[in-house]
């Protein structure tokens, strides 16, 4: 049965997640950034005035949730298709019945598109000419960065939002919402749960509300009653009902080994770096929250003495959100170890503080006159740009005047002899510069 086609709430055989679905954005969890008061979407569903759009996001952030929020808020209809499972003819047909409903009672056609990302070009081109012409409003949702997996004439024509991971803070305020909703949730039973239960199913359930709902309602319904009748759900049975242990740490402890991760990576120990990795992901850390400070550290500590470094660190940042667990582990170990062992230099990071300083503090920072856009200065700027020097007719390097007079021959990339610095210290040394 089709998401729109009935209420979830009133079902108790449908799933917790599915009940507890938010009816209105007041209900709504999370997303601040683009489903606040005042912002666009929400004066946009407010009036009724969506145009086509695409909700980008990982699993269990609420974009169906959206939808489902937006299919309460229209008068008009609202039709859901699946990517995986629907073809040309699905579309076709969602559109004829759309142009009919729009042009006998002036109704319009919202289309949910689940796991958007799945149609090819020939599926995209059929939806193309009714999200132009009005015929549809498109919405689309998808777990992939639309820009690269979508074909562009569509994603060209559709306002893209982006969904983050739910906070902790955000699954825990669902969880408590849920366990005392009567009419939806589990406010009719006699359940107590343990806050440190409650606190490890919203930190493994890594953002995803529905992994965090589904946890809840599984420990609830097969923990036994005690002898009062009452169900007490404890941190043994959310890790059941998770299916992860919880490796105990407080808050300070997560911060420290946080900070013990990233100190190893800069001190060129793998070992630690590894052990540090694994007990925060074990105990319910986001291995994305991982995958970051890696790329950050390529940059920070190996930057140039090593540009492999942040090649490697992004890359396994794409193949983890590709692969996922337990697979996605791999590539971002290899990193790790290739951060760790991989020559140190942190003229990068000074590089851009010194640059950034200037940029903040020195004023009158005139651009020089043989640097200016000749094509829309004045005749006198066109003229000096002139003595514009092409590199490229000079070898690929020739000596002019780049910065700005108040800032000339100042440096603030120093590289250091480490690693590939060394190349770029003796590439530098031949055309002169410091």
């Amino acid at each position: 049965m089709d998401l729109f086609d009935y209420n979830p709430q009133n079902n108790r055989s449908v799933p917790l997640a599915e009940r507890m679905r938010a009816r209105n954005l007041s209900e709504y969890i999370g997303q601040e950034h683009i489903v606040s008061e005042t912002s666009l979407l929400s004066r946009a569903i407010k009036l009724d005035r969506l145009g086509s759009c695409i909700f980008w996001g990982p699993p269990g952030s609420g974009k169906t949730t959206l939808a489902n929020v937006i299919a309460m808020s229209t008068d008009g209809n609202f039709v859901k298709l699946n990517a995986v499972s629907s073809g040309v003819a699905d579309v076709k047909k969602v559109i004829e019945d759309a142009k009919t409903a729009l042009k006998l009672y002036g109704k319009k056609t919202y289309l949910l598109l689940d796991e958007c990302h799945r149609f090819n070009k020939s599926q995209s081109d059929s939806l193309l000419p009714a999200i132009e012409q009005g015929d549809i409003i498109f919405i689309g949702s998808t777990t992939e960065n639309p820009y690269a997996s979508m074909t562009p004439a569509i994603v060209s024509r559709c306002r893209v939002f982006e969904l983050k991971r739910l906070s902790e803070e955000d699954i825990l305020k669902a969880l408590k919402g849920a366990l005392s909703d009567k009419e939806r949730g589990l406010g009719n039973y006699d359940i107590t749960v343990n806050e440190d239960a409650l606190s490890h199913i919203a930190v493994t359930s890594a953002g995803d509300l529905r992994v965090a709902f589904n946890a809840l309602e599984l420990a609830a319904l097969t923990t036994p009653p005690n002898k009062d009748g009452k169900i007490v759900v404890t941190l043994k049975d959310a890790e059941e009902s998770i299916q992860k242990k919880a490796l105990s740490y407080d808050e300070q402890m997560y911060y420290d080994m946080l900070s013990a991760f990233c100190k190893s990576l800069r001190g060129s120990d793998s070992d630690a770096a590894l052990y540090y990795m694994q007990r925060l992901i074990k105990g319910g850390c986001d291995p994305l929250l991982i995958a970051r400070r890696i790329i950050a550290h390529s940059a920070e500590d190996v930057g140039m003495a090593d540009p492999n470094a942040l090649v490697v660190a992004t890359s396994a940042l794409l193949a983890f959100e590709r692969v996922g667990l337990p697979e996605g582990l791999l590539p971002l170990t290899e990193a790790v170890i290739y951060v760790c062992e991989a020559e140190k230099s942190n003229s990068v990071v000074i590089a851009m503080d010194s640059a950034g300083a200037a940029a903040e503090n020195i004023k009158d920072d005139v651009v020089p006159p043989h640097l200016k856009n000749a094509v829309y200065g004045s005749k006198e700027d066109k003229r000096l740009a002139k003595n514009y020097k092409y590199p490229h007719d000079f070898g690929g390097y020739v000596e002019q005047q780049y910065l700005p007079d108040k800032l000339k021959g100042q440096v603030f990339y120093t590289p250091k002899d480490n690693g590939y610095e060394k190349t770029v210290k003796e590439i530098r040394k031949k055309k002169g510069k410091k």
